[in-house]
């Protein structure tokens, strides 16, 4: 736990950084790209070339003895949940800032952006388990208490299982809402069915933040290393070229799955990599998803 002063200086810097962000590049991508599907009755008008025959007022047409449609308007007002991977693995940064940090960071840029439209943020922390639920509110107050809660937070346990944290979101969010994924995906459980069923319940997209040592190896001889969820040590010879490929094969192996389980669910993935500038692969995220509709 870090003292007051120190996290209202982390606080204040993310805020800094990514309300910029959010005000200037992100708003009006991330409301075009999740207009969500929540759609207010308007009015009555007359059917016209081209109309979806679905849409047709029967009750109206039978009275007026002519074909009138119904017209919807988008609901402005939408629902943003962020679901951030607390586990220990998230504690790794190599090359670059901690997992957890940028997480942090990716996580109050799209709070932000929120706040340009009007519309709630709630936030789900997991790791093998919920370890926090906050439900959406608006305004900056509430978007603060999110960022010093994400940054400072320290988890009951250091597992992960992604399939809980979805799950969790189906049941206690009723109403239709964009949700956000971001974790470095490095769990061993199927969470492909519960996938599923939130993207067909709400909007879903993947953020999967890794560090470049997640996928390689450096060759650096006799090297220990920590897995940061289970505790246990062990040593690696990483002048061993087959002890390179292996650990290659298990990143490769890992990455096909996300791709894989992603694309079948229908939810759409942005990777960054903790040296890198994660605002291009949010924004071609975004991008991708308003050329989708």
């Amino acid at each position: 736990m870090m003292d007051a002063n120190e996290l209202l200086r982390k606080v204040r810097k993310i805020e800094i950084k990514t309300r910029g962000l959010s005000q200037n590049i992100f708003a009006g991508e991330y409301h075009t790209a999740f207009k969500g599907r929540g759609m207010m009755f308007s009015e009555v008008r007359e059917y016209q070339p081209g109309d979806d025959v679905r849409d047709i007022d029967w009750n109206v047409t039978a009275r007026h003895n002519k074909p009138y449609v119904k017209v919807y308007e988008e609901e402005r007002e939408l629902t943003m949940m962020l679901l951030v991977d607390v586990s220990g693995s998230g504690e790794f940064g190599a090359v670059g800032p901690r997992k957890q940090e940028v997480m942090a960071e990716i996580a109050a840029t799209l709070a932000f952006s929120s706040i340009q439209n009007n519309d709630k943020v709630g936030v789900i922390l997991f790791s093998d388990r919920i370890e926090k639920f906050i439900p959406p509110k608006k305004g900056r107050k509430h978007i603060l208490l999110i960022i010093r809660e994400i940054i400072d937070f320290k988890p009951e346990s250091r597992g992960t299982d992604i399939d809980v944290a979805l799950k969790f979101m189906t049941n206690a969010i009723k109403k239709r809402c964009s949700a956000f994924l971001i974790s470095d995906f490095i769990d061993d459980h199927d969470y492909s069915g519960s996938m599923a069923i939130a993207n067909r319940k709400h909007e879903l997209a993947a953020v999967q933040v890794y560090d470049l040592r997640d996928g390689q190896l450096p060759n650096v001889g006799l090297m220990r290393v920590r897995d940061l969820e289970t505790g246990l040590d062990r040593w690696v010879d990483t002048s061993s070229a087959s002890a390179r490929k292996a650990y290659d094969r298990l990143w490769y192996d890992r990455q096909q799955k996300l791709a894989s389980v992603t694309a079948r669910c229908g939810v759409d993935l942005a990777s960054v990599r903790t040296d890198e500038d994660y605002v291009k692969a949010l924004l071609a995220m975004f991008r991708r998803r308003s050329g989708a509709r």
